[in-house]
């Protein structure tokens, strides 16, 4: 006997759902600064109606007509959603800072062909990427993941009636019971797993997020079962809705979902989904159901999409961090009006046309919805290419090099490099995967870069990124001292072998272990890495353990650590100048000089202080010389890092180089 199939009907409550899921993001986002896991609620939501309007597809006509069911999907959700992609580009290029543009390009591709949850968990575990602002497309992430859920979903419907008619000879609805609860359990393991090992990756994974769709799936197929009383139903209702408002406040749904805690707001939704099986007279989905909540449920859609942009154009517009009780009214004002004027304009037109008998016709209407956008994001893009490749004369962009060689310069130039490249203007070697382990690697990776003939000098560059900015400057030298560098680099990992602060993980550890094996197998001339950390007043014991290593085999020649700055520099003098953006010494760095205050260093180790090309008369700016010291707030500038070459020779020639 097969399960009794789920009844295909307009469900009020949910669209009072999607109204409180709505709102609570907004809200959440513009006044508390973090997540609500109202998206969740959306999710499950999504899994229980269209599971319910596929299986009723293929149970009356016995299949799916794919292009039918897409391109309904496509004329429901592309009109609005192409409409704000092509307003952020438009008002971004106006409104946001150029440092950011890069970023915003790479979003509207991601968002417009709904990959952006990938994008920003690609970003969210690249190391050299975790330092860029938020952008007026990050919400995009949860569009595309239910994009790529309709996309796939009528093929677990299809399998499940293949499976059941050709291969088990089960009954339809059983089957897809089976095949739902087995996406769930495998995906929410899967979540659990990857929140705790990397939550970052885990909170924009698909996978990580299939079983919230398959368990609207399975409350689809079972409801017709959950049949409670009145009296009990107006209860776990009430409570339903209190879950699902309280979410954000109970957890922080950001850094703990969406492993089990993200069951919370799901559950939530199953209650009230419950309760209106066999409402009471005070229960919640007469709230719910109501007009104001149903009307405001039918335009939730827009409004989720209009209200993040508003938020970052506000932010950026004013040159604030926090909203306004009234600047937040203003934007949810705002938000409502562009979704009720995008539904009556945009949406509600095309979703009168039939699927059936107007392809052609959505096709085009579709085709000139998103063909505007992807030009003005190309063109916009062609023109940042454009700008960033860009040469500097030296003797007007002298950068460190006003200070090492007192090289005159004009003072009232632009700084360089423009913000539209900083950021991607990486060392070199970045450009190889093959010079560099990311975050999760263990691998050591080495790769050589400089004077590859006969070198005098062999320098062994070892440590993270604050090891790897200084790159450009070993670089800049290679030719003259007849230097050959090898690389030995870790996203985020630093030359020790004590994770004194919490922040090295257990892969860096390990390949700590291995490269101190290898500069023992072969042993450069020189290791050149870090001697603390950011203002630190000593240098850390773990730094120690590993130079003792290589006492005996190898000269280290340690850098002291550059100040970490306030804010974004290259975004700070882009929209306050120079002198604004300024930080006093004492803020960011010590006067200490952290070897002094160190017992048990080696007798192989070699130390520079090259402070005063960051901070000079008690004050560190974020521009030397006319060049951008800083590609972040702790990232030197490659272009900075080549001015520092002479600075960096007198050192290594002091050390006996």
């Amino acid at each position: 006997m097969d399960l009794r199939s789920p009844e295909k009907k307009f469900r009020p409550e949910l669209e009072g759902v999607r109204t409180v899921a709505a709102f609570l993001v907004a809200i959440y986002h513009i006044w508390i600064g973090s997540v609500s896991g109202g998206v969740d609620v959306f999710f499950i939501v999504s899994g229980y109606l269209i599971t319910t309007s596929l299986l009723t597809k293929m149970e009356r006509a016995g299949r799916i007509q794919l292009v039918e069911y897409w391109l309904g999907l496509a004329r429901r959700l592309f009109p609005i959603a192409f409409t704000v992609l092509l307003f952020t580009v438009v008002v971004s290029v106006f409104i946001m800072p150029q440092v950011q543009w890069k970023q915003i390009i790479a979003e509207v591709f991601s968002s417009a062909f709904y990959v952006q949850n990938w994008y920003l968990a690609s970003s969210a575990v690249d190391y050299l990427a975790q330092n860029n602002q938020a952008s007026p497309l990050q919400h995009f992430w949860a569009l595309s993941l239910q994009g790529q859920f309709y996309l796939t979903w009528p093929f677990v419907i299809l399998l499940s009636f293949l499976l059941a008619k050709k291969v088990l000879k089960t009954p339809v609805r059983k089957t897809l019971l089976g095949v739902l609860i087995s996406l769930f359990t495998l995906s929410i393991a899967y979540s659990v797993y990857k929140t705790a090992v990397n939550q970052p990756w885990a909170y924009f994974d698909t996978l990580a997020r299939v079983w919230e769709f398959s368990l609207g799936g399975i409350l689809a197929l079972l409801i017709p079962y959950l049949t409670f009383r009145k009296s009990v139903n107006m209860v776990i209702g009430w409570i339903g809705l209190a879950v699902i408002c309280f979410t954000g406040i109970l957890l922080p749904v950001s850094t703990v979902f969406p492993g089990y805690a993200a069951l919370l707001p799901t559950t939530g939704v199953i209650l009230i989904i419950i309760a209106a099986e066999n409402p009471a007279r005070f229960g919640v989905d007469r709230l719910l159901g109501s007009k104001p909540f149903m009307f405001f449920g039918g335009i939730s859609y827009g409004f989720y999409l209009w209200h993040w942009p508003l938020l970052i154009f506000y932010y950026s517009y004013f040159n604030v961090d926090t909203v306004s009780v009234s600047g937040g009214l203003a934007i949810i004002a705002c938000a409502f009006l562009l979704s009720f004027l995008s539904v009556k304009i945009l949406e509600a037109p095309v979703r009168k046309m039939s699927v059936k008998q107007s392809k052609r016709r959505l096709v085009i209407i579709l085709s000139v919805l998103i063909l505007p956008l992807l030009c003005a994001n190309t063109v916009w893009a062609l023109y940042v290419k454009d700008q960033g490749q860009q040469q500097y004369d030296l003797k007007e962009y002298p950068g460190a090099m006003a200070i090492s060689d007192h090289l005159k310069y004009d003072p009232d130039k632009k700084p360089v490099p423009s913000t539209l490249s900083v950021k991607e203007d990486l060392p070199s070697f970045y450009e190889d995967p093959e010079c560099f382990s990311n975050m999760e690697d263990t691998k050591v990776t080495v790769c050589s870069r400089g004077e590859s003939g006969k070198p005098e000098y062999t320098i062994a560059l070892v440590g993270g990124s604050h090891s790897g900015h200084w790159f450009p400057a070993l670089e800049e030298l290679s030719k003259k001292m007849k230097m050959k560098i090898d690389i030995y680099n870790k996203d985020a990992c630093r030359f020790s072998d004590d994770d004194f602060d919490g922040l090295l993980n257990e892969s860096c550890m390990d390949w700590n272990e291995k490269v101190v094996e290898m500069l023992k197998s072969n042993p450069p001339d020189v290791v050149f890495t870090t001697a603390n950390v950011a203002d630190g007043d000593t240098v850390p014991q773990g730094y120690l353990h590993q130079w003792e290593k290589l006492d005996g085999v190898t000269h280290i020649f340690a850098v002291r650590d550059n100040p970490a700055m306030e804010g974004d520099p290259p975004q700070c003098v882009e929209e306050r100048g120079i002198e604004d953006c300024s930080v006093p010494r004492d803020q960011v760095l010590s006067d200490a000089v952290p070897w002094d205050h160190t017992d048990g260093i080696p007798g192989n180790v070699t130390f520079a202080d090259l402070s005063e090309y960051f901070c000079q008369d008690g004050s560190c700016p974020p521009v030397v010389g006319n060049v951008l010291v800083y590609r972040d707030y702790h990232h030197i500038s490659t272009l900075y890092s080549r001015t520092m070459a002479g600075a960096v020779e007198k050192e290594l020639k002091r050390a006996g180089l």
